[in-house]
């Protein structure tokens, strides 16, 4: 399979609850790292999905945001993956950045140059990659 989501991550359902439309799906990625994902319920009975099930979780890079110096801050976010920033590719308009994650994961994400220079970002920072469950999107093998 070929996509162009730019974050391809392999993992295992760890946990799945279940609403009246939706589900929050709950995936190991190793490491320690888990992606948080909302789906329809739609998409857990097409998909099958259960604890234990192999899937693929995708996501954009430019869903992606990143922030720093964020100790007092609480988000709505589901996932807020901490890392170090591996490295910043600028380009003439955005930047793509890698960040390594502490199960050693790599995430990528793309922000504006403005937003490089404002956090401080650059091999060896500190940086936490923060995205909506809703922006994971996750695929099984066919």
């Amino acid at each position: 399979m070929k996509v162009s989501a730019r974050n391809v991550f392999n993992g295992t359902v760890a946990s799945l609850q279940e609403g009246a439309v939706n589900a929050e799906v709950k995936v190991a990625l190793g490491g320690g790292d888990q992606l948080t994902a909302i789906v329809t319920m739609d998409s857990v009975r097409s998909l099958e999905l259960s604890p234990g099930k192999a899937v693929m979780a995708l996501i954009k890079a430019p869903w992606v945001m990143l922030m720093t110096e964020h100790a007092d801050i609480r988000l709505s976010a589901r996932n807020c993956l901490t890392g170090t920033v591996k490295t910043v590719e600028m380009g003439a308009v955005n930047a793509e950045v890698t960040l390594t994650l502490a199960g050693g994961a790599e995430i990528y994400s793309v922000v504006t140059k403005e937003a490089v220079a404002e956090l401080g970002l650059k091999p060896g920072t500190s940086a936490t990659a923060v995205i909506k469950a809703s922006n994971v999107i996750l695929g099984v093998p066919a």
